[in-house]
């Protein structure tokens, strides 16, 4: 009972149950009230009409039967002679005041106080002199009454027991379709996925549904290609680490010895440095969604650094055979290129996308790093002259291991984390990141970020 009682279905029935009692009461008082006020103006018209029409009528032949007519109506008579006399049951029930404004001519209609209890009071004058009263006590008027509010309870308790029933069929249908949702959620929140969600209930019931449904779709895409990137990292990851087992196993059995020790060290530091490269990617990613991520924006020149950044690169384009150009605005000194950004965090990612378009561009083409104001805007762009990247490539570019997953085997790529990586220090900075064509041939990224 307790536990019905903490439901919605058991609040609601409460809920429903407290405001139509109230309403019943509320409305057999008033209609208690209108009833009765009701039956006293009817006994009021009937006995100003009965007086009026006796005022006309000579009474001295058929007074008995009168009296008897109207007793059998519950109206007592009085008779108020010429010389101020007063006879009849309804005698006791009249003041002087009363008599001597019917002796002076005047109808007299007004609720007096009885004996017991209040009466309404009906007085005529009659054309011989005195007057014709008939009176009756507001007790009875009541209790002539007194059937019609019985059955007037009656149809307002069938209401109430209606109401009642109906505000535990309202809350079954409202409940029984989030019972079936929250029994849904648990199953997601424990684990399982592509979880039906029955449809039904009111439209704000149906949009909950909706959205727990849309949930799940994202959920499965999200651990989807969670469980594709652990896969395609730990293959990544498997590489190397078979490499740096086989020659370390070599080097414990005494199979390579001598001047060949030279190049195995040489393969165990590259194959480490990979491994790094994956592990460092992996935390800086995780760093990245995290809440307490911390950005030190300032407003500063971008020319500098993007200088130091592209002077880093100038060896590797060298070694590689890569044609690299700056194109900066031509100013005295470089710039200035004003920005309100991290300083530490811009070079991270030009230096991710500058290693992206050094991995991708082969010998004899060209790399670019670019930079322009625009507005209120920096524009930073690393192009180059690879083979570039299709609009489809353009959609998912930025997500973890996409394009790892998709050009691996085809031609030289990372970790598949960088592009991400740059992707979300972007979003950081209060800037946006996007990829299209290059006139070089291959792929553009282009950098925008607030001016001030």
């Amino acid at each position: 009972m307790r536990h019905w009682l903490g439901s919605l279905a058991g609040r609601i029935t409460l809920v429903i149950a407290g405001v139509a009692t109230v309403a019943v009461v509320l409305a057999g008082l008033l209609a208690a009230q209108l009833v009765n006020s009701t039956a006293v103006d009817e006994a009021r018209k009937y006995l100003a009409a009965e007086a009026e029409s006796l005022s006309k009528e000579p009474l001295a032949g058929n007074l008995q039967e009168l009296r008897a007519d109207l007793v059998g109506h519950g109206a007592r008579l009085a008779l108020i002679r010429a010389d101020g006399r007063v006879t009849g049951a309804g005698a006791r029930f009249l003041d002087d005041a009363t008599v001597a404004d019917v002796q002076a001519g005047k109808s007299v209609s007004k609720t007096v106080d009885g004996p017991q209890n209040p009466v309404v009071l009906e007085a005529r004058p009659l054309g011989a002199g005195g007057g014709v009263v008939l009176v009756q006590p507001v007790s009875e008027i009541r209790e002539a009454a007194a059937p019609l509010l019985r059955r007037m309870l009656i149809a307002l308790v069938v209401c109430l027991v209606f109401s009642i029933v109906a505000g535990g069929l309202v809350s079954q249908w409202l409940s029984r379709p989030l019972v079936r949702t929250a029994d849904s959620a648990r199953r997601l929140a424990a684990g399982e996925r592509s979880v039906a969600v029955a449809a039904g209930g009111p439209a704000e019931v149906a949009a909950v549904q909706g959205a727990l449904g849309a949930l799940d779709t994202a959920l499965r895409v999200s651990e989807g290609r969670q469980r594709e990137f652990l896969l395609s990292v730990s293959h990544e990851m498997r590489t190397p680490l078979t490499a740096v087992r086989g020659y370390a196993e070599a080097l414990a059995d005494g199979v390579v010895s001598g001047p060949d020790v030279a190049g195995v060290g040489r393969t165990l530091v590259t194959e480490t440095d990979r491994l790094d490269r994956f592990v460092r990617d992996l935390l800086e990613l995780a760093r990245l969604e995290a809440d307490d991520f911390r950005m030190d924006l300032q407003l500063l020149d971008a020319a500098p650094l993007l200088l130091e950044s592209w002077a880093a690169w100038q060896a590797v384009c060298a070694q590689r055979g890569i044609i690299g150009r700056l194109d900066l605005p031509q100013a005295v000194p470089i710039g200035p290129l004003p920005v309100r950004t991290d300083g530490q965090r811009l070079r991270q990612v030009v230096d991710g996308l500058l290693e992206n378009a050094l991995r991708a561009a082969p010998a004899g083409a060209a790399v670019v790093l670019a930079a322009r104001s625009e507005g209120s805007r920096l524009v930073v762009e690393v192009r180059d002259g690879g083979p570039g990247l299709s609009p489809d490539d353009a959609v998912v570019a930025f997500q973890r291991g996409a394009l790892h997953a998709r050009y691996q085997g085809e031609r030289q790529v990372g970790s598949g984390l960088g592009l991400s990586i740059a992707a979300r220090l972007v979003e950081r900075l209060g800037g946006t990141i996007s990829l299209d064509q290059a006139p070089e041939g291959g792929a553009r990224f282009v950098v925008r970020l607030p001016a001030g």
